[in-house]
């Protein structure tokens, strides 16, 4: 990263350079186009690039996604634009560009890597990192600085159509996850990486009625707890460059114009000192949304003076407006002059001064590579969770007949997610904007990758076997016609795989994903009733779920003696499900959110409070369990794992000290396999009510039949603190239980030791990660 040598080099550069900017180039700065807005036709338009870009401009957006253009072609256009700033504006300015990069580029061409939920249920962070490492290199290569990503919201609404987005409900797994992710991104300095984006700051996630944009009601200390935990960890740990605003408002207060959360919070109190995006049409929304500003005017005004350094997509409120309001004396130039500082401070962080170019000949060099499509098998086979196995898999290759049904068996739509640049090209074709790709399509302009489905992997898995398909009904239609090809493809062969689910997406035949919110859980359309048809034949069957959120199949369970949750899996997904479904690859993956029983038990989470979860004397509900369908951290194995010799020394601390926690974990059974050993602890008694357990700490590792290996959790104490009265961090003294298993729920060793000394030990810094040393 930067030096400080470094740092102060650039400031004098950034000033040098401001002073000598007119009001119009500075505002400029501020703003950002659509590539779009910058064609005629679908294709760049010389005279709209000078009309617009005369000035300069501090950010294009979407040059790649939403240009259609194969990378190659979109290096070249990336290249032409900076051409334009750099040769053909007074000051020569280089703009940044930025895409979307969820799980890939979402642009024609790029990887699409398994959805962060999924990724998330790996339980190594690591992966999150090597995978954006990947992202980077395409990034950079067609000429872009800036993803916009990752999402750190803490996710317990499965209602909320963006969980998929989301690395799940815990603190700390989505604090490990959002760090590793942004290290990848960004690598070891700017000049050579991409800019991570965390969004969305802050509590975006926990929207009223689980409606996306709906407002937040959060009390301080789960905000601290909670959901402020993984943007602490991402801007003191992993150097976070950029923040994008939450679009909801925060206890009556829209956090879009809130200088108390994106100055006060974020920058004077988390410390965050870099360039604040306003997720799309945020300012505008201020006014048209929330109805607290009377004019674009003022909706400028209360987001720039709240701190949002830059408007996206495109300028709307900060253009003629924020020029207006400083000329009449409304707006201070000190304001201006401080976000466009920060802006050009990343610009040149970035490198962009120095050279803003690509090489386009060297482009596909990290396209569609062997490597990343690896990469993207092994994150897909990591991330799938079996939810349950009565003995059914894995299927044996011998198998001679074999019935695959269901509406996402044959299809690649499916393995995409919200954020992919099909999701992108479907709700662009809704209202396509008219000078873009999107309103004459050329399908030869728009190359896709190639995404082999659940149907072609099994038929790669097991040639030999006779399969009939029968797709049976579509994602969201009532339509059964297809149920009776379905019933009789079941009743003629020897074991069925049912493929469900839902479709990721931002249009509206999509059933989950941004804008696609839902008040039922369950598997959309008539998927569930042609599951209970298909299964009445008795035949043995596996239920795979392709799903970008947590499916309530509770109608389903007790019928069906396999269940394997492949989420949102990617370009690989179909021959990584296979794999596991044929036993090439044993499933090891966890849950890294509950999976309720009903979308009426919302929100339900396992770090729940001790008056949480249970009704008042008789503790569940008077219909079913408070319990969910499945805990988080769940996860099953075609082997098994034993736990065993646990310690804990030293059975007294301070604040401060460390606990080491030992134990050994030995594949009992007879395959080789992956296990999450998951170490929860619970703060017995508190001056405050404390979760039931929380996860510390967690480690995967794999064994052959027979092997052990011992394993040592070294607890920092200080990752005990939690947030008090008055808000301060600290560590009181007192019993701690220990914890350790396969899951929330699945407990196997317990212990305790007592934190020792003043009845508060205050400490400076949250503490995310519990280091575990495997032997």
């Amino acid at each position: 990263m930067a030096t400080k040598n470094n740092l102060r080099a650039t400031k004098k550069q950034v000033q040098e350079l401001l002073t000598g900017m007119t009001l119009e180039e500075k505002i400029a700065q501020l703003q950002a186009y659509w590539v779009y807005d910058l064609q005629s036709g679908g294709v760049l338009d010389p005279e709209k690039v000078k009309s617009k870009l005369s000035l300069g401009i501090g950010q294009i957006t979407r040059n790649a996604g939403a240009n259609g253009l194969p990378p190659v072609e979109a290096a070249r256009s990336a290249n032409i634009l900076q051409r334009f700033l750099k040769e053909h504006t007074r000051l020569g300015i280089p703009a940044i560009i930025h895409e979307e990069c969820c799980a890939g580029v979402m642009a024609p061409g790029a990887s699409v890597f398994p959805q962060m939920i999924g990724l998330a249920s790996t339980f190594q962070p690591e992966l999150a990192g090597q995978m954006t490492a990947a992202i980077a290199k395409q990034m950079r290569a067609i000429g872009a600085q800036q993803g916009l990503a990752p999402v750190l919201d803490v996710a317990r609404d499965p209602r909320w159509g963006r969980v998929e987005e989301t690395f799940g409900e815990d603190p700390t797994l989505v604090s490990q996850f959002g760090t590793a992710y942004i290290q990848g991104l960004q690598g070891k300095d700017l000049a050579n990486g991409v800019m991570a984006t965390g969004k969305h700051f802050v509590a975006h996630s926990l929207s009223q009625g689980g409606l996306n944009c709906g407002p937040v009601h959060l009390g301080p200390h789960d905000l601290w707890d909670v959901y402020l935990a993984p943007f602490q960890a991402a801007i003191r740990d992993a150097g976070l460059a950029s923040m994008m605003n939450a679009y909801p408002e925060l206890d009556g207060e829209v956090v879009a114009a809130s200088r108390r959360i994106l100055t006060t919070l974020l920058r004077e109190t988390l410390g965050f000192d870099g360039l604040v995006v306003s997720d799309y049409e945020a300012v505008i929304m201020i006014h048209n949304y929330h109805w607290a500003a009377e004019s674009k005017k003022e909706a400028a005004m209360k987001a720039l003076t709240a701190g949002i350094d830059v408007e996206l997509p495109s300028v709307t409120c900060y253009g003629e407006d924020l020029l207006t309001a400083v000329k009449s004396g409304e707006l201070s130039l000190e304001i201006i002059d401080q976000s466009v500082s920060r802006h050009l401070q990343k610009k040149f962080e970035l490198g962009l001064f120095d050279d803003p170019f690509v090489n386009e000949d060297e482009v596909l060099a990290v396209y569609e590579t062997a490597e990343n499509r690896a990469l993207a098998y092994q994150i897909a086979c990591k991330s799938m969770v079996l939810l349950k196995n009565d003995g059914l898999l894995p299927l044996s290759k011998s198998i001679r007949r074999l019935a695959v049904i269901g509406p996402n068996a044959d299809s690649c739509r499916s393995h995409l997610g919200d954020y992919s640049y099909t999701a992108l090209s479907e709700l662009m074709a809704v209202d396509p904007p008219p000078e873009s790709v999107f309103a004459a399509p050329d399908k030869n302009r728009l190359p896709d990758i190639h995404i082999p489905t659940v149907l072609e992997g099994i038929r790669q898995a097991v040639p030999a076997a006779t399969i009939r398909y029968a797709r049976g009904c579509d994602i969201l239609s009532d339509d059964e016609s297809g149920f009776a090809e379905a019933v009789a493809a079941a009743r003629e062969s020897d074991a069925i795989i049912l493929v469900l689910g839902n479709v990721s997406g931002l249009a509206p035949g999509c059933t989950t994903g941004e804008f696609r919110d839902t008040t039922d859980l369950r598997l959309p359309g008539v998927q569930e009733k042609l599951a209970l048809q298909v299964l009445s034949t008795g035949k043995p069957a596996a239920l795979v779920l392709v799903s970008g959120r947590p499916v309530d199949i509770s109608a389903l369970v007790d019928k069906t003696p396999a269940v394997l949750l492949a989420w949102v899996p990617g370009e690989e997904g179909g021959k990584a499900a296979a794999s596991i479904l044929f036993g090439d690859v044993n499933p090891g993956g966890k849950l890294p959110i509950s999976i309720p029983r009903s979308a009426g038990q919302v929100p339900v989470f396992y770090n729940y409070k001790p008056s949480g979860m249970r009704s008042n004397i008789y503790g569940n509900y008077v219909n079913e369990p408070v319990t969910p369908l499945y805990p988080f951290g769940h996860g099953l194995s075609y082997t098994s794992f034993s736990y065993s010799n646990l310690t804990i020394d030293p059975a007294s601390v301070s604040a401060g000290g460390t606990v080491d926690i030992r134990l050994t974990v030995e594949n009992s059974g007879k395959l080789s396999g992956d296990e999450v050993v998951q170490l929860y602890i619970r703060d017995e008694y508190a001056s405050l009510p404390r979760p039931v357990k929380e996860l510390k700490g967690f480690v995967r590792v794999s064994l052959q039949p027979g092997e052990a290996r011992m394993l040592t959790f070294h607890l920092p104490v200080n990752q005990l603190a939690y947030y008090d009265e008055d808000l301060q961090l600290m560590v009181e003294p007192g019993k701690f239980r220990v914890m350790v298993g396969g899951s929330s729920e699945d407990i196997r060793l317990q212990g305790e030791f007592t934190v020792t000394g003043a009845a508060k030990a205050a400490v400076r810094d949250r503490v995310f990660v519990c280091p575990v040393e495997v032997q």
